[in-house]
Order: C-alpha cells, then structure tokens, then sequence
C-alpha cells in the first residue's frame, strides 16, 4: 500500500521493507543450516477491482501495480542477494492474458485459478532446488510403505494393495 497523506495507516515504506524481510531472512536462516527458504515475491493486483473495495467507513486505499511491481523487486534482488529462493509472483501471475479477471476474488485475494499459479510456481522450485533431500512430493519417501494384512485385498484374494502407493490422482493435480 502506498502511503496515506495523513502518515496514519498500513504503509511500510520500501527500505523498511527490505529492513523488515532482511531480518527475517536472517533469523530463518539461522535456525539451522537444513533450513530451507522460499520467499515470494508481491504479486500483481486488479486495480480496477481494488477501487470498487472502497467504502464510506475506510479512505481510498493507495494500491497500485507499479507499487506491487516496486516491491517484488527489491524481495527478488534481497533474495538474489542473500542466496535465497523466490518466487516472482508479480510475473508469474501476469504471464496468463486474462490475469486480471481469473486471479483474483477482489482484485487482491486470489481464486482457485490464483492459486494454481502460485502451487505450480512453488512446485517448480522445489522441483529444481538442489536440496538434499529433495522436498518435491515425487523425491520424498512413501510413509506407511510396508505391507499389511488391513489393505484393500487384490483380485487374486491372496494378497493386498497399498494404497500408500498410489500416485496417478497426484499426476493430473499436480505435475
């Protein structure tokens, strides 16, 4: 948000932002040398959406996408900077033609569609990342892999499924 001219409300101006997400940052990173980051970035919004929030009881709220676009910069340059994973949202979300009207609920907020993007954006780096272990679904080991008596029995009546195993519903959701 942009600052109010009264210097009340919700704005933080940008080099307290990159104050701010510095020292989370810092703090996260020094919970253990395991811990794994991934910051994302502002995403875009819907002006136009945004406007039609106001109302009698709040004053005009100071959104705008050139702001948004600000912001997600300096959280991809601190990332960049300090070694960190980040998500561009504010380019990642822009990417679809219809951005505007599909992914968001208020202009802010996003839809199922929104968050879609986001999932597979977050699903990629993890895809990519060279931790070890890996944390993408795929790398990670399948609990409760032992058989057991108590599975769905298979059409032989001799044996058992685990369910544990499958893995075509995870394919069409997410890869």
């Amino acid at each position: 948000m942009g600052p109010h001219p009264s210097g009340l409300g919700p704005h933080v101006p940008l080099p307290e932002y990159i104050k701010n997400m510095t020292r989370i940052a810092e703090h996260l990173k020094s919970l253990s040398e395991k811990t794994r980051i991934i910051f994302l970035s502002c995403p875009p919004i819907n002006e136009e959406m945004v406007c039609q929030l106001e109302s009698p009881f709040i004053g005009k709220i100071d959104r705008t996408n050139e702001l948004c676009r600000k912001y997600s910069e300096a959280c991809i340059q601190l990332c960049n900077d300090m070694d960190l994973k980040v998500i561009d949202l504010w380019t990642a979300i822009q990417k679809r033609d219809d951005w505007a009207t599909v992914c968001f609920t208020d202009g802010i907020h996003f839809t199922s569609e929104g968050s879609k993007i986001v999932v597979a954006e977050i699903l990629k780096v993890l895809k990519e990342a060279e931790w070890e272990p890996s944390l993408h679904w795929k790398s990670l080991p399948t609990e409760f892999a032992e058989d057991s008596p108590y599975h769905l029995v298979a059409s032989d009546g001799l044996s058992t499924f685990n369910p544990s195993e499958w893995t075509s519903h995870r394919e069409i959701q997410w890869d």
